[in-house]
């Protein structure tokens, strides 16, 4: 089982599948490395190594019961790359894994990184005073997590239909289903302290990328607005923007084919750009 052990003694999972130029991805908030496995053998096929991190409290990872904080996420990210010395690295993030890749690039820098690519995008600030008005605000995130912690299993089954739009994208009710045990596998005090972890300010952070970055985000996104996606964009200094009409917050499942043919143009086009200078 592939697996290392991180500087605060917490044994995280990943899977490392192929050979080649890296890519790797990271979960949204809830869920883990088993919902990228069709676009990684996607990639596979077409000669790239995949990589997927299980985020501490998640999936097969330990459940250490600390190190929720973006800091702390964003070193398990470094300190997965060093681990596997990986270079020209791609990382692919979903919703608020954004937020680990952003940290993780301001924190770290990107002389292992060559390219980001975020799908649904959180917030580039949630704290009040500077974030907008189609952020999550305070209250809104209180009662979340209060739904989250009385009875997560309902409150699931109640978003399921603005996550992924089933009726609209034949999202099958097994999928459905295998997304949400996929959640309640992962550890309540993870699920609550990192949908608080989210909740910082960003704007000074993405607009020290320095890596070509690809921005996607469906404009029935319920969970995170398109205009998060937007802002994103307009704040990265070499940044992508594309919108997918009618692709809800899982886009990465519901609109599969597109996004990995979006994806293999993004690599395809920004390896035959020179390196930036560091």
């Amino acid at each position: 089982m592939s697996q290392f052990t991180t500087t605060d003694g917490t044994t995280l999972f990943y899977r490392d599948w192929g050979h080649g130029q890296p890519i790797v991805f990271l979960a949204s908030w809830a869920l883990d490395s088993r919902v990228w496995q069709r676009h990684m053998l996607h990639f596979n096929a077409l000669g790239y190594r995949c990589i997927a991190l299980d985020r501490r409290g998640h999936g097969r990872s330990d459940d250490p019961g600390q190190g929720y904080r973006l800091d702390r996420l964003a070193d398990d990210v470094a300190e997965l790359l060093e681990h596997l010395d990986l270079g020209e690295a791609t990382l692919v993030a979903h919703s608020m894994a954004t937020g680990e890749a952003t940290r993780y690039l301001s924190r770290h820098g990107s002389a292992r990184v060559a390219r980001a690519l975020f799908l649904a995008p959180v917030a580039p600030s949630y704290a009040e005073g500077s974030r907008e008005a189609w952020s999550m605000d305070e209250p809104t995130t209180e009662a979340v997590l209060a739904a989250i912690r009385g009875d997560l299993p309902r409150w699931l089954a109640d978003s399921a239909d603005g996550f992924f739009l089933p009726a609209e994208t034949g999202t099958t009710p097994q999928l459905v289903q295998h997304t949400i045990d996929i959640i309640l596998d992962a550890s309540l005090q993870a699920l609550v302290e990192c949908f608080r972890a989210k909740r910082v300010d960003q704007r000074a952070e993405l607009a020290t990328i320095d890596v070509p970055l690809l921005v996607i985000h469906g404009d029935r996104d319920v969970s995170e607005p398109v205009e998060q996606g937007r802002d994103v964009a307009a704040r990265v200094p070499q940044s992508r923007y594309i919108e997918y009409a009618g692709a809800p917050h899982g886009l990465y499942h519901t609109h599969l084919e597109r996004l990995v043919e979006d994806m293999g143009t993004f690599l395809r086009e920004t390896e035959l750009q020179p390196a930036c200078p560091l």
